[in-house]
Formats: structure tokens, C-alpha cells, sequence
């Protein structure tokens, strides 16, 4: 049982990677001033690079056609991108009035995770463990991803506006669109002519992806480090944000299997809205986060609850996901 859990947990991205987060963040607490602004090494334009590279390779794993026969089953992608993109929130939104135990410095870090877009991998990969629509979850993963660039950062405008903070929209929109939806489009379009000559390496871009993304986390902590954002803080209240996103996830989760009930979805299509729509990427969170927060030490602030949203969606995930398998 331990090692079958084990296994699975592997599949669905508890593994190397989760752990290159956690050093990362130790590294940028061991070395500040080296992952700082203040650092000899140009971080901003390997990040950059970085990004567009990251999304080019998503571009070109995309099939046009698969994406196209996708549609056919519109209620179930209503579904799933209402849950990620308005019901997800709309409930953050509504527990942050009604609950005062919220931590008020990590408010906007939880209402960025509430808008964030639906992961792609581990969405897939927990829908095929649990025996769901496949199809169904790689065109709501992948669109997702696209919405995400244009809906993320119109939310926060909404949302994230504060005294010390305010995001506008279109400077925004325009920035993430060249570093984000031109490679995509670019990598799409070369597609055909690409996805041919490197579809048996295809799955070592991902090793691109983290990296990229460690990159990121380790300059934006070692950067927070070095200005002191997290002294004040102590352990029971990074315990109480941890808590507040598992609750979270659970809330999601019960508010989809009730609609997926009152809508007649299928065993295959259920499984499918209450994965994809359940998930937050942390790839997209840290990528578009670079962009809407440009302060390195505010953008370890915000990705902090976005950090233990990702680890414990994917924990509960992978064991509803098994129990589901069994059955």
C-alpha cells in the first residue's frame, strides 16, 4: 500500500522536482545576497529567457487537432474553467469576509492562487490513475493554461488592488503575452514540423520547466531573505496558511462533486471536472507572478501559499485518486 502510494506520488510530481523546491528556498536562505538584485549574475535575463523557452516547448507539445475535437463536450469544460476561473474566487473571496483567522500580510497570495489557471500534468496524469475522461482533461488543462494569461492578471487587477500594491492590467497583459503567449503561438504553429523530430525526447523539456521555475523561486526567496520579509512571521502561522489551503481544496472539491451530480456528468466526465477543476498550476503561479509582481521579495510572499496549495493538492490528490482506481 505504502509503496503503491509512493509510486503514485511520484507520477503526479512529488519527486525531484518538489524537492528542488525545497532547496532552492534553503539555498536563497544560505545565500541571499548571490540570488539578490544585488547579485553580479544576470538573473532577470536568463529568467526571461527562460520563460519564453518554457512556453515554446508547451506550444509545440500541443496538437491543434487534438484541441479542436476536444470541443464537443462543452458542458464539461464550462464547468471546469468556471470552477478554476470564477467559483475558485468567488469562495476565496467570500471565506476572506467571513473568516478573520486569515492572515492579512498572505491575502494576496491566496487570492492569486485563487485565479491562477488548472495545472497540466498533474491534472492529466491524476484523471488517467482515476480511470476519468483523458481527452476531456488534457483540452481543459491545456486551455486553461491559455486563459490563464489573460484572466489571471485581469482578476488581480479586480482583486489584488491594495494601498501598498496595484496591478495594471494591460502594461501587464502586454508583457505576458510576449513572454508567454508569443512562444506559444510560435511553438503551435511549428508544431507539425517540430513535434515529429523530437517527440522521443519530448518528456525531458519538463527538466527545462523546472529549472527555469527553481530559478525563479530561489531569487525571489533569497531576495525576501535578504530584506527580512519572513522574520516577523512565526511557525503556527505559516501552519495556519497550510491548514487554510487544504481547507480550501476540500471546499472546491465538495462544490464540484455536488454540481457534477446536479448536472448528470458521467463516472469518466466527474472525475475529470473534479480534477481539473480542483488544481492550481504553481508553474504558471511562479511564470506569471514574475510578471504581475515585480518585486522579487513580495513575488516569495505571494507564492507562499501558492507553494503548499501545489504540494497538498497533489498529497490528496494522488490518494483520491487511488481510492478512486480501486473502484
Amino acid at each position: 500500500m505504502i509503496s503503491k502510494l509512493l509510486k503514485t506520488l511520484n507520477k503526479v510530481g512529488i519527486n525531484g522536482f518538489l524537492l528542488g523546491i525545497f532547496a532552492a528556498v534553503f539555498l536563497g536562505f544560505l545565500f541571499p545576497e548571490f540570488g539578490s538584485s544585488e547579485s553580479n549574475v544576470p538573473w532577470k535575463p536568463i529568467i526571461n529567457m527562460g520563460i519564453g523557452l518554457v512556453f515554446f516547448f508547451y506550444g509545440v507539445k500541443l496538437d491543434p487537432a487534438q484541441l479542436k475535437a476536444g470541443l464537443k463536450n462543452w458542458k464539461l469544460h464550462v464547468l471546469i474553467q468556471a470552477a478554476t476561473f470564477l467559483i475558485f474566487p468567488l469562495l476565496v473571496q467570500l471565506l476572506q469576509m467571513l473568516l478573520p483567522s486569515f492572515n492579512e500580510d498572505f491575502n494576496l497570495g491566496i487570492t492569486y492562487l485563487s485565479v491562477l489557471p488548472s495545472t497540466v500534468s498533474a491534472s492529466i496524469v491524476m484523471v488517467s490513475l482515476a480511470n476519468g475522461n483523458i481527452p476531456g482533461a488534457i483540452f481543459n488543462a491545456s486551455i486553461s493554461s491559455l486563459l490563464g494569461v489573460v484572466i489571471t492578471p485581469a482578476w488581480m487587477g479586480i482583486l489584488g488592488d491594495t494601498s501598498e500594491f496595484e496591478i495594471e492590467f494591460l502594461p501587464t497583459l502586454g508583457e505576458l503575452s510576449v513572454k508567454v503567449l508569443l512562444p506559444v503561438i510560435l511553438g503551435v504553429f511549428l508544431h507539425s514540423w517540430i513535434f515529429p523530430k523530437i517527440s522521443k525526447q519530448i518528456g525531458k523539456v519538463k527538466y527545462l520547466d523546472q529549472t527555469v521555475i527553481m530559478i525563479i523561486v530561489f531569487t525571489s526567496f533569497a531576495q525576501s531573505f535578504s530584506q527580512h520579509v519572513f522574520a516577523p512571521y512565526k511557525l503556527s502561522t505559516l501552519m495556519q496558511v497550510s491548514f487554510t489551503m487544504l481547507a480550501i481544496f476540500f471546499l472546491v472539491w465538495g462544490i464540484l462533486e455536488l454540481l457534477c451530480r446536479m448536472l448528470h456528468f458521467s463516472r469518466e466526465d466527474r472525475i475529470t471536472a473534479l480534477f481539473c477543476g480542483s488544481k492550481k498550476s504553481l508553474v504558471q503561479g511562479v511564470v506569471i507572478g514574475k510578471v504581475i509582481f515585480p518585486d522579487p521579495a513580495m513575488l516569495a510572499l505571494v507564492l507562499l501559499p501558492v507553494m503548499l496549495y501545489h504540494i497538498q493538492q497533489l498529497i490528496a490528490g494522488s490518494i483520491i485518486a487511488s481510492s478512486l482506481a480501486k473502484k
